[in-house]
């Protein structure tokens, strides 16, 4: 079965931290882009973060820039986003996706070409 399995969410206090986990099963995930995105109540999904296949490149937006961090373990066909002093407004469904390639796009990144999305996992900051 060809799917991407996020993991690591839940209820954190603001400036906790928490690391996203973004398995692949079925293919070869460094065969792919990977982007990190998250969706708030009633918002448009948006992009956080993204890394290039071998991992030298990543995006990050400006709203959690030294903050996030994206990283992916190949040899683990995994990605992760470590999130540092977490926010109320980082709060919302976080989602991973492996595509072709990855751009930005007033300054959020996008991945094109979209294989695989994941199902999302919730992340929850208390103020």
């Amino acid at each position: 079965q060809l799917q991407l399995v996020e993991s690591g969410g839940g209820l954190v206090q603001s400036g906790g931290s928490l690391r996203l986990s973004c398995e692949a099963s079925g293919f070869t995930l460094e065969d792919y882009t990977l982007g990190w995105f998250r969706q708030g109540p009633g918002g448009e999904r948006e992009g956080v973060s993204c890394i290039s296949n071998s991992g030298d490149s990543s995006i990050i937006a400006d709203s959690v820039k030294d903050r996030f961090t994206i990283s992916r373990d190949n040899a683990k066909n995994a990605a992760y986003l470590q999130m540092n002093n977490l926010r109320p407004e980082d709060a919302g469904v976080y989602f991973c996706a492996a595509g072709l390639r990855m751009t930005t796009v007033q300054g959020l990144c996008v991945i094109q070409g979209v294989y695989r999305w994941g199902q999302g996992t919730q992340v929850i900051v208390s103020s």
